[in-house]
């Protein structure tokens, strides 16, 4: 195996097959590698379904070696160490890789040790997690029988933010079917002050929140969990009153105002785990303050070494982290590298922050939140052709794209450098 790419990129995700599938469409004589040590590749974004039992986790799934286009070099390790300096990267099993250009999707790692006591919690099953096993999740809703189900998630960014209020609505649905609600406490507890940052979408999820009587409790920071007792602990960090707690005996307390920490026996707990940017990227002078790789929002160029673009989760970008923004940005991606490869030139096109969250609200309805930088809620003109003309509103529609279009799209399309 040679050691020298033209184009080398670190991650054979989401975002690092989709650019080297794009980038052989345009021009097949490029001499591209893909580095990355997983044998499996996964469609995620189904594993809030699995959680909930309406998705086959198998389904999800795919030998890495059937997803890596043809006439790309496949390199089975790690990357360890970046040396932008030298155009080189040392992986764990082959050495020193040299580059012409560099593009990193590497995704993100699950960092649980951030939050005191997660990692007890989920070794030892009283915490489950869809980001990491989502078959358990699904295992825990079916043995419930009552009491407090808490849904939580980090401080840090998450990939598909809105994944950790999927599984509540899903799991309130499934409880009403169950015939438990009446004996259950549904609580979604986010360190945001809101439901959702784009208007639309946060007034039709206020009201799927009323509908399933979800005790929503915005600012409230995840702390600490005592596997021991089953108790979570909280930190408020808002300025406004508590409306409520909940008690050991499962009932509603009022909080004084003042208070600053939190605590909630639970009887379930679905948490989405702290999370960051490989090691060796947030150790690295291509981070920024955050960890983050360091690249332009709109040009997705490195913001130091003109020769390095990024895309995807570990891209230090003011959006959200979804499979969805990865398919805006790779063609942005992959026009600028293409310029500077045949012409030397700058980067002319932008990225203008879309990005996309399908958010299942029930066994058969979804709402699509669509928006870019600014906020905007920006629904795809192709949803016409679904004659679904306000994706704000719940449509049942929506479910049967997220559980049986979106997958068949990343597949055989996506992947496969196809516009979508």
């Amino acid at each position: 195996m040679k050691s020298h790419y033209q184009i080398l990129i670190i991650g054979g995700g989401t975002g690092g097959i989709m650019t080297a599938s794009s980038l052989l469409s345009k021009n097949k004589k490029l001499d591209i590698a893909i580095v990355e040590p997983s044998q499996t590749h996964y469609y995620q974004p189904a594993w809030t379904l699995v959680g909930a039992g309406a998705y086959t986790f198998s389904k999800t799934a795919k030998p890495t070696a059937k997803v890596i286009p043809s006439g790309v070099t496949w390199i089975q390790t790690h990357a360890t160490r970046l040396d932008p300096d030298n155009n080189s990267i040392t992986t764990e099993s082959i050495g020193i890789l040299t580059y012409d250009y560099l593009v990193i999707a590497t995704g993100l790692v699950m960092e649980p040790s951030l939050i005191d006591g997660l990692p007890k919690a989920l070794k030892n099953g009283i915490a489950c997690s869809n980001y990491i096993n989502p078959k358990y999740t699904w295992e825990l809703l079916q043995n419930f029988k009552g009491g407090n189900a808490i849904f939580t998630q980090p401080t840090t960014p998450i990939k598909c933010g809105g994944a950790p209020q999927k599984i509540a609505y899903l799991a309130a649905d499934y409880f009403r079917k169950k015939r438990i609600t009446s004996k259950t406490n549904t609580v979604f507890a986010t360190p945001g002050s809101v439901i959702f940052g784009v208007k639309p979408i946060r007034e039709t999820l206020m009201s799927v929140i009323d509908r399933y009587q979800i005790h929503f409790k915005p600012n409230y920071a995840l702390i600490k969990i005592d596997s021991e007792n089953k108790i979570i602990h909280f930190k408020y960090t808002g300025e406004e009153e508590n409306e409520c707690i909940l008690t050991k005996d499962n009932t509603l307390q009022e909080a004084t105002i003042g208070e600053t920490t939190i605590t909630m026996p639970f009887d379930l707990l679905h948490i989405a785990p702290p999370q960051a940017a490989p090691k060796f990227i947030r150790n690295s002078i291509l981070a920024n303050d955050t960890g983050w790789l360091d690249i332009d929002q709109y040009s997705l160029q490195h913001k130091s070494f003109s020769n390095i673009f990024g895309i995807g989760d570990v891209a230090g970008l003011p959006t959200a982290k979804t499979g969805a923004a990865i398919r805006k940005q790779t063609p942005v991606l992959v026009h600028n590298i293409l310029q500077l490869i045949e012409f030397n030139k700058n980067p002319q096109q932008h990225y203008n922050g879309y990005s996309s969250c399908p958010l299942v609200t029930s066994y058969n309805k979804m709402v699509l939140a669509e928006f870019d930088y600014s906020g905007n809620f920006t629904p795809d003109p192709k949803l016409k052709r679904m004659l679904l003309f306000s994706s704000h509103k719940e449509h049942q529609r929506l479910w049967y794209l997220k559980k049986y279009g979106l997958p068949y799209l990343y597949w055989n399309k996506m992947l496969k450098g196809k516009e979508v």
